[in-house]
């Protein structure tokens, strides 16, 4: 009798499938062989591959990836939002328990008061008297009317400083002349949210708590949207839940405040958990929420989850308004569609809403980032024409949109209407937006014009005019007007940034004598170490070692952006001063530290490399 025994093969077979609509594909299928033998002691596992595919050899730079991250500081990666919400089934026999009210709480009712005119110039009396107790009391003492209950909470209700409000409530407590209701509470909480006073706020909570005084819905809802506008979000979901504990079921207003301190605290899980769970209690969201809903999904620029809001917009009938459209468009934006955000512009003027300059800002945003100049400018036309406003913000913004797209001609138009303005002013980030065409297009005469200009109307440069600047003179060789100005902004304050260090750095790549000296002086008072770093390249005496020591750690301690162009400019230094090899020596570096991610090999500048300069992983 043969022996049994156990092993499991696994084995994958290569079977060649064709489809009538398809072409003929490789398709793997998998079985398994199961045989018992009884002296085995564990069953093993044995994997046959028939046709299996070669490997690809990894590029050089797939290899060096993993070394560059080891070496040098990476931003963090961003969590990836989920754009679509899990669908929620509820069960038509046993629906789901409702999670809101999807009525909001009334307010009392005031009925007329005939003493309303004495009362409210004595409010206004108590308002404007000095903030010191002393001056409270002594107003106090003339009050026209007795306090009672009516009186008290129409003078409470008509202070309007918050100070003034809770000296009021504090004295209508010392009175004992009726019990203070929820409605007091929430009228001194109302005013102290006012003034975002929100430690006030929670300790008339905790008041409310160990007297007994019931927290109604509204007390809850100006705790969460006070504690929301004081950027406390974790105070607001604690006191969301709370609610829930005591069994209070929050309304509409205070639903959509709460999805909003999710969606700014990151938590999109919860905002769109909530959101589900409103939907299937039967709620009708509010555009206060779509527009939640809507910078959740731009912060992230996820296409798929805006056209969720649209479709949920569309299918409920909901009516967007001015500020859902803004939020909508911000998103468009950062998603990256401009032909959708202009159908949507297009859809918010037909429905009869007027732009404001928030809505026109976001839309040239749009039309820069996507180099749109024709529809830019057609915007501005249109502007103009239907007399939508204007401030100087969106000015700006079109400014640097032609600074974009190189619209020199265009700029100085808008630049001048600017000046004959009398609602918009011309500022640094104005005529930060001028000197950058000007410095791109290589005019050094209007661009000093212009800094002459900004020195006489006492407008500050800030770092970006200064770097703009220097690109300008150095591009026509004008060393001293770059010297000149360089030294100028330092006095006014410029602190010269990794930016700036690169553009004089790129103006010493190609200058000689004299004038690299000037420039270098300007780069010594900007950052001395690159200096440095410079005059070690030169000389010959410094080792491969050293260089790359040093130069690890000026890439180390210089922002992600600028790294490369410094090492290109470098190059560029030893190329220009004779020095191919060490030239060679930084694009090996550069290419080892993964900033020349596309690079496969290294070709040596004048020649093949040395074969201990040559990239492979023995040499790493």
């Amino acid at each position: 009798m043969a022996a049994k025994f156990s092993t499991a093969l696994d084995i994958h077979c290569s079977i060649p499938y064709t489809s009538d609509t398809k072409s003929s594909r490789l398709s793997i299928k998998r079985f398994t062989i199961l045989c018992n033998n009884s002296t085995s002691k564990s069953p093993k596992s044995v994997n046959l591959y028939i046709d299996s595919p070669r490997k690809k050899t990894p590029s050089l730079s797939e290899q060096l990836k993993p070394l560059s991250n080891t070496i040098l500081d990476d931003p963090p990666n961003q969590a990836r939002i989920l754009s679509k919400p899990k669908s929620t089934w509820v069960n038509p026999t046993r629906p789901k328990p409702s999670v809101l009210s999807l009525e909001r709480q009334k307010r009392p009712s005031y009925t007329y008061n005939p003493q309303i005119r004495d009362l409210k110039n004595f409010a206004r009396r108590l308002s404007e008297c000095h903030f010191s107790n002393d001056a409270f009391l002594a107003v106090l003492e003339d009050i026209p009317h007795p306090p009672t209950r009516d009186n008290a909470l129409l003078v409470l209700n008509s202070l309007r400083p918050w100070q003034k409000s809770i000296l009021f409530f504090n004295w209508l407590k010392t009175q004992n002349l009726f019990p203070l209701e929820t409605v007091f509470y929430n009228v001194v909480m109302k005013s102290l949210r006012f003034g975002r006073q929100f430690e006030q706020i929670e300790e008339l909570a905790f008041e409310m708590i160990e007297s007994r005084v019931e927290l109604d819905n509204i007390t809850y809802s100006t705790i969460i949207t006070c504690a929301k506008r004081c950027n406390l979000f974790d105070e607001a979901v604690e006191w969301f839940e709370r609610m829930y504990k005591t069994g209070l079921m929050p309304d509409e207003v205070t639903y959509s405040a709460v999805l909003d301190v999710y969606a700014q605290l990151g938590k999109v899980e919860e905002v769109m958990s909530l959101y589900e769970r409103g939907r299937s209690s039967g709620w009708t969201p509010d555009p206060v929420a779509f527009a939640v809903l809507a910078k959740v999904f731009g912060a992230a620029g996820d296409y798929d989850g805006i056209r969720f809001v649209l479709q949920e917009m569309k299918s409920l009938e909901v009516q967007p308004n001015l500020v859902v459209y803004n939020t909508l468009l911000e998103a468009m934006g950062k998603a990256g569609k401009p032909g959708l955000a202009r159908s949507l512009f297009e859809e918010m003027v037909d429905s009869g809403l007027s732009p404001d300059a928030k809505t026109l800002t976001a839309l040239i945003k749009i039309y820069g980032k996507a180099r749109w100049a024709r529809d830019a400018l057609d915007l501005w036309e249109r502007m103009r024409s239907n007399g939508w406003p204007m401030d100087f913000i969106l000015y700006n913004t079109l400014l640097s949109m032609c600074a974009d797209l190189g619209l020199e001609e265009e700029a100085e138009t808008l630049f001048d209407d600017m000046r004959k303005s009398e609602h918009c002013r011309l500022d640094s980030w104005s005529y930060t937006a001028m000197l950058n065409i000007y410095g791109s297009v290589g005019n050094a005469e209007k661009a000093m014009s212009l800094f002459e200009e900004m020195s006489k109307v006492g407008i500050p440069v800030n770092v970006m005019g200064c770097t703009c600047l220097v690109q300008c003179f150095g591009r026509a060789k004008r060393i001293d007007d770059l010297v000149k100005v360089f030294e100028v902004s330092v006095q006014r304050g410029v602190k010269p940034d990794d930016r700036l260090c690169g553009c004089l750095l790129s103006v010493v790549s190609y200058c000689k004598g004299d004038d690299a000296d000037k420039v270098l002086t300007c780069l010594q008072q900007a950052n001395p170490r690159l200096v440095t770093f410079v005059k070690m390249l030169e000389d010959e005496s410094s080792s491969y070692e050293i260089v790359k020591e040093e130069f690890r750690s000026i890439l180390t301690n210089t922002s992600d952006d600028a790294r490369r162009p410094f090492c290109n400019c470098l190059i560029d230094i030893c190329r220009n001063r004779n020095r191919a090899e060490r030239a060679h020596e930084l694009l090996y570096l550069g290419t080892v530290y993964g900033l020349y991610p596309g690079f496969s090999s290294v070709n040596r500048i004048g020649g093949n490399p040395p074969p201990k300069y040559r990239l492979s992983p023995k040499a790493l």
